[in-house]
C-alpha cells in the first residue's frame, strides 16, 4: 500500500515535470516526403520537386524559441539537403544544410533536422540547397512568430499571406546544371510564378490558354501582413499591389519587437572593426579550360568532408584557412579556401560587383548591418558614407551592377557559415565561400556538439552506419529520447527494489 502510494506520487510528479519543460521549450515537428511530381506552372508539363506532394511546399508556422523537428524522406533520384534560409541557426551550424557544414542526405534515405529558433522573428524559408534544386522547387515559407509577451507596434492584422515569387524555367534543374556545366548561359527565363502559378491572362497574345494562376481572397477594408520571398534562379523582382499602399515593417536583431522602416536599436556603429574583406565578383573566367565564377580570384570547391565535422575528428587538408582580403593579383584558382573569423569579432565585408548583372549575397548564422551602398569603385575614403547609426539588419544584401555594398557583422555565432551568391548559377559555379568562427575555449554553450544522428561522409564515410530504408523514422527529439531513457531507468530501480 505505501508503495503504490509512493508510485502514484513518482508519477504524478515525473508527470508535471514534463508539462513545465513542455511549457517552456515547446516543440513542433513536420514530416517532409520530398519527391518529383508533374506540373505546368508556365503551360508546359515538367518535372518539379514536390514537398508532401505539394509545390511550392507547406509553409512552417513557428514561434520564437521554438524546437523545429523536420523529418525529411528523400524520394528524389539525387542527394539532397533542405537549407533554412535566414534561420541562424544559433550554435549548430550543424542544422544550417548547405554542403560545407552538412553530408547530404542520400536518395532513399530520411534525416531529422532539430533546431532551436532563438531569438528570432520575421518570415523566413527553406528550400533544396545541391546542386541548383531550387530551380524545379523543393522551397516553402517560414514564420516565426512573436510570442504573447513580445509587443509589436501595429495592431494583429487581419490575415497572414505568404508569397513565394520567382523567375522560373521549363527546364529543370538537371538540364540547367548540364548547360552552366558544358560552358553555355542559362538564357532568359520562360516567365515569373507566383506560388507555384504562372500569369494571369492579361494578354491573350503573351499568356496562352490553360495556365492556372494565384488568387487570393481578401476583404476590403482589412489589413494583412503579407510575407513576400523570392525564390527565383537569379532575377531580381519588385512587389507592389496596384493602387494599394505598403507598410514595410522591419524586425530587430533581439526579438525585442516589430517596428516600420527604418529601425536601428543596437549601436553597431560604436564598435570596432576588428577584420576588413574586400570581396569582388566578376565576370566568369577559365579556370582548367572550364567556366567558373569566383570571389577575390577563387572559384570554391565544396570539401569532402564538412568544415566543423573535419575539425571535430581531426581531418587534415580538407580546407584552408587562407581566404584572400582583397581580390587576388595572379589567376583565378578552384579552392576550399575559407574566411577565419575571430569569435566575438566585428568584420567589415565590402561586396564589389563588377558583373554586368544585379547579385545577391547571402550569409548563413548572422543578421548583417547594412552600411552602405554606391556605384563605382570602393576604396577606404568610402567609409566617410557608411550610415552608423539606424541600418537595416538583413541576411541578405543587393549589389548592383558596378556597384558596392558594406555590411558589418559582429561574430557571435560560432561554427561554419556560408557566404554566397544568391544568383543560382553563380553559386553553383563556385561564388562562395564559409566564414569560420570558433572559441578557443571548447564549449556546449558556445557550439552544440553534433547530434547524434549526424551524417558522414568523405573522409569519414566509413563511420556512417547504413540505413534502413524500408522504414520511417520516428520524431523524437534526443532531450526526449534521453529523459524518457531515464525515467525507465528510475522505473526498472524502483521495481527491482520491491
Amino acid at each position: 500500500m505505501a508503495f503504490s502510494k509512493f508510485l502514484t506520487l513518482f508519477v504524478v510528479n515525473i508527470l508535471l515535470l514534463v508539462n513545465l519543460c513542455l511549457a517552456e521549450d515547446p516543440t513542433v515537428s513536420f514530416n517532409f516526403e520530398v519527391s518529383y511530381i508533374t506540373a505546368s506552372p508556365l503551360g508546359v508539363p515538367q518535372q518539379v520537386i514536390a514537398i508532401n506532394g505539394k509545390f511550392p511546399g507547406p509553409v512552417i508556422n513557428t514561434t520564437t524559441n521554438n524546437y523545429v523537428y523536420v523529418n525529411v524522406r528523400n524520394k528524389l533520384d539525387e542527394d539532397l539537403l533542405l537549407h533554412w534560409s535566414g534561420v541562424q541557426q544559433r550554435r549548430s551550424s550543424w542544422q544550417d544544410g548547405v554542403l560545407g557544414t552538412n553530408c547530404p542526405i542520400p536518395s532513399k534515405w530520411n534525416w531529422t533536422y532539430e533546431f532551436q529558433v532563438k531569438d528570432q522573428i520575421g518570415s523566413f524559408f527553406y528550400f533544396p540547397s545541391l546542386n541548383m534544386q531550387r530551380a524545379s522547387g523543393g522551397f516553402g515559407g517560414f514564420i516565426i512568430n512573436n510570442r504573447d509577451i513580445i509587443p509589436i507596434p501595429f495592431n494583429t492584422p487581419d490575415g497572414d499571406i505568404t508569397i513565394m515569387i520567382g523567375d522560373w524555367y521549363t527546364r529543370n534543374h538537371t538540364a540547367l546544371r548540364k548547360a552552366l556545366d558544358a560552358g553555355k548561359d542559362l538564357g532568359k527565363p520562360n516567365g515569373v510564378l507566383i506560388n507555384g502559378k504562372g500569369p494571369y491572362q492579361y494578354n491573350t497574345t503573351l499568356v496562352p490558354d490553360g495556365i492556372d494562376y494565384e488568387t487570393i481572397e481578401v476583404q476590403p477594408g482589412k489589413t494583412y501582413r503579407i510575407r513576400v520571398h523570392n525564390v527565383g534562379t537569379s532575377t531580381s523582382l519588385n512587389f507592389r499591389i496596384q493602387n494599394h499602399n505598403l507598410l514595410l515593417a522591419e524586425w530587430n536583431v533581439s526579438a525585442s519587437g516589430a517596428r516600420p522602416n527604418p529601425q536601428g536599436s543596437f549601436r553597431y556603429g560604436t564598435i570596432n572593426v576588428t577584420e576588413v574583406y574586400v570581396l569582388k565578383n566578376k565576370a566568369l573566367v577559365k579556370i582548367d579550360g572550364k567556366r567558373r565564377a569566383t570571389l577575390n580570384g577563387i572559384s570554391f570547391k565544396n570539401p569532402a568532408t564538412p568544415i566543423r565535422l573535419a575539425d571535430l575528428h581531426k581531418v587534415k587538408r580538407e580546407y584552408k584557412l587562407d581566404f584572400p582580403t582583397k581580390p587576388l593579383t595572379g589567376p583565378p584558382r578552384l579552392e576550399t579556401s575559407i574566411i577565419n573569423g575571430s569569435y566575438r569579432g566585428f568584420m567589415e565585408i565590402v561586396i564589389q560587383n563588377n558583373d554586368t548583372k544585379m547579385q545577391s549575397y547571402h550569409l548563413d548564422g548572422y543578421a548583417v548591418f547594412v552600411v552602405g551602398m554606391d556605384f563605382g569603385e570602393w576604396t577606404e575614403n568610402s567609409r566617410g558614407t557608411y550610415n552608423k547609426w539606424d541600418g537595416i539588419a538583413r541576411t541578405t544584401v543587393q549589389v548592383y551592377p558596378g556597384a558596392w555594398t558594406a555590411i558589418l557583422v559582429s561574430l557571435d555565432n560560432v561554427g561554419a557559415w556560408n557566404l554566397r551568391s544568391e544568383n543560382l548559377d553563380s553559386w553553383y559555379l563556385g561564388q562562395e565561400t564559409y566564414i569560420r568562427v570558433i572559441n578557443p575555449e571548447n564549449s556546449n554553450k558556445t557550439e552544440f556538439p553534433p547530434p547524434d544522428n549526424v551524417l558522414y561522409c568523405g573522409a569519414l564515410k566509413k563511420l556512417q552506419k547504413p540505413q534502413d530504408i524500408s522504414s520511417d523514422a520516428t520524431l523524437m527529439s534526443g532531450r526526449s529520447k534521453l529523459f524518457f531513457t531515464t525515467l525507465m531507468i528510475v522505473f526498472v530501480g524502483v521495481f527491482a527494489s520491491h
